[in-house]
Parts: structure tokens; sequence; C-alpha cells
């Protein structure tokens, strides 16, 4: 299975370090390949939250999302987007920065690098404010499990509230636009996180009710019949067993399809967008060539996390482990905060990345002890 999944990112990866090697040598093949590490190293937490969506998607969806979505990824967000924030930035064509990025200015002009890295308050503003709200509904949400229980149940009570998740994100964003960003940036890291902040409202939202409209019947035609079926005294250690199941993600009847699978695909997109600004802000601190930032970010980074949200899914690693959905989602907020204070101070990507590993890690270990304390079919809510 493992050769499987991750064949076509391994041949991907050869392919495009030839292909660095034939551009420009030796150097950019080692520049390729570090980026590709960096990006797979950056990318623990989104392929988690990636295999937690992706699992409730059809299988058609699925295969949208591994190959349609792979294009977007590569393409889209690694080569296209920053020739986009260039045309936007200095008013310049796609040809002309992807000239202007080929062939940096020698007079003193603005350069490629430096029109994508003034972009950042914005891009940071945005991909913040769409992470957070996603961390925010994740944590204000009541759980069957949970991970840090002393923090995540006050949290839980509170969430109770109508709306807290826009009026938390709110307040961090004035503060953010006030306290944080540079005196002429203000406005636009408002309009920024407004528009970040709208985004998550409309894709999650319109996915959840198209979702509910599809599947609400066949879940519940799916759940009498079970019960029907069911013997008692014999499936009660089964039974709690499927409540867990059914906590980390819907049955094969309620999987997503049509138009809830189609935003829930928009949604992995925004979403693998938001994760992918600050890696490619990143690179150019390694590299402003955008071919040789295309082949590492994209060819090769994109690509292992795609396998890897496979990975996770066709394992049932979710399932098994399930303090790692909390884990992704607390290096979620982590990171938002981090796309927040970078705005006024720069924050090396070391950092970023060390955060979301450290959280991953974390819930990886305290997954298995429980796992080793517990048997495997003796509590679907465990505390700790």
């Amino acid at each position: 299975m493992v050769l499987r999944i991750f064949g076509l990112s391994i041949v991907v990866t050869i392919l495009a370090l030839i292909a660095a090697f034939f551009y420009g040598g030796t150097t950019a093949l080692f520049l390729t390949l570090i980026l590709g590490i960096l990006e797979v190293s950056l990318s623990f937490d989104n392929a988690v939250i990636n295999a937690t969506v992706l699992r409730r998607m059809s299988e058609f969806w699925q295969k949208i999302f591994l190959t349609v979505g792979v294009i977007i990824a590569v393409f889209g967000m690694r080569l296209v987007f920053p020739l986009i924030i260039v045309w936007l930035g200095a008013r310049l064509n796609p040809v002309e920065a992807m000239r202007l990025a080929l062939n940096p200015p020698t007079d003193g002009s603005q350069t490629y690098e430096q029109i994508i890295t003034d972009a950042h308050p914005q891009i940071a503003a945005f991909g913040g404010m769409f992470l957070l709200m996603l961390f925010l509904g994740f944590i204000f949400e009541e759980k069957e499990i949970t991970w840090l229980t002393w923090i995540e149940r006050p949290l839980e009570k509170i969430g109770k509230l109508d709306q807290l998740s826009v009026v938390v994100a709110s307040i961090l964003l004035i503060i953010t636009a006030e306290f944080i960003a540079p005196d002429d940036e203000r406005s636009t890291v408002l309009f920024a996180g407004v528009l970040g902040m709208i985004t998550y409202i409309a894709v999650n939202g319109l996915g959840e009710l198209f979702n509910n409209d599809d599947d609400d019947d066949p879940d519940e035609s799916a759940d009498e019949h079970a019960q029907a079926q069911r013997t008692p005294g014999v499936d009660d250690a089964a039974s709690v067993a499927d409540a867990e199941l059914r906590r980390s993600g819907p049955s094969d009847l309620a999987k997503a399809a049509g138009k809830a699978g189609f935003f829930l695909f928009l949604y992995l997109e925004v979403l693998d967008a938001s994760f992918s600004f600050d890696g490619v802000i990143g690179a150019f601190a390694i590299t402003a060539d955008p071919i040789i930032i295309a082949l590492g970010l994209g060819f090769i980074g994109a690509m292992f996390v795609r396998s890897l949200t496979v990975y996770l899914v066709r394992k049932g690693t979710l399932s098994e482990y399930v303090y790692l959905e909390h884990g992704a989602h607390w290096a979620i907020g982590a990171l938002a905060l981090i796309l927040f204070y970078s705005i006024g101070t720069h924050v090396p990507e070391i950092v970023t990345g060390l955060v979301g590993v450290v959280l991953i890690l974390a819930a990886l270990v305290s997954s298995i002890i429980r796992r080793r304390n517990e048997p495997a079919d003796a509590k679907d809510h465990i505390e700790v």
C-alpha cells in the first residue's frame, strides 16, 4: 500500500530533480530538494486536516482532489499565484512578471522578490483569518473526545454563545491591524482579513448546507437499519467502537457527493492555499526563481502532501490515533497567530514549521499512550 500511494510522488520527485538539474545544474537541483523537504516538513498539519475533510467526500470527489486539486496546487499556488501578486502589485502582466523573475533588474528597480514580499501583509491577513476561523470552529464545538481537556472543555462551554468564532476572530483582526500592522497597511490588513473570514463562512457554510441536504435521510436510514440488525448483548462492544468511528467521519452512505462534494473540494483548495501562502513567501528566503519554487514546493512538496493525505485516509490513521486531529487544529491556530504576528515582524520559517511538528508529535504520542492504556473497544469518550 505504501508504495502504491507514494509511488507517483517518488517518480515525480525524481523527474523534478532531473528537470532542475538540466535547468540550473547542481545548484538548482540542491535548491529544489531543499524546498521540497521544507514544504513537506511544514505541511504535516495540512495533510492531517486535508484527511479529516477528504474522508467525508465520495470516491469521485476524492479522485478530483487528487487530480485536479494537484494541478491547482502545483501550478496554481506555486507558480501562477506569485505571478498574480506581481501582476496586481506592480501592474505587470504574467509574461512580464515571469521575465522579471527570471531576469532580476540590476538598475535598482523593484525586483520580483521585493514585490512578493511587499504583498505579505494582505496575504498573511487573508490566510491567517481563514485558518483562525477553522481553528475556532473546531475548538468551540462540542466533541466526544478531547485531548487538552483542561482547556478544551471550558472552550466548548463558552462556544455555545452564538457566533463566538466571528467575534473572537474579529477582535484579533482589529488588534493585528491596530498594533501589529504597519501604519500604511492597516486598511489593507483589515480588508484582507474580513475577506478571509467571508471566504471561510461562505465555503464552509455552503459545504455543510448541501452535505446536510444530501445526506440526512440516507444517514438516518442507515442508523435505523443498523439498529434493527443489532443483536442485544453481542454487539455492545462493536457499537462503542463504531460510535468513535462515526465521531471521526461519516459512513460511506453519508459521504459527500454532488454539490456537497464540490463545496468540500472548494473548501479544501482554499484551505490548501491558506497553508501555502507562508511556504511560498518563505521560499524566497532560499531562491526567487519561480521555476525552482514550482519544482520544489509544487512537484515535490505538494505531491508528497497529497500522498500523505491519502495514506492517512486509506489507513484509517485518524480513527486509530484520535488526537491527531486535535493536534493539527492546535497547529493551525498557532500558524494563524504566527501569520498575524508576521505582518509586523518577520518570523523565521523554521519556527513556523517546528510549532506545527511539535504539536502533531505531541498529539501522536498522546494517541499512542491512549491506545496502549485503553482496550480498543472500551470507550468512545476519553479525556486526558
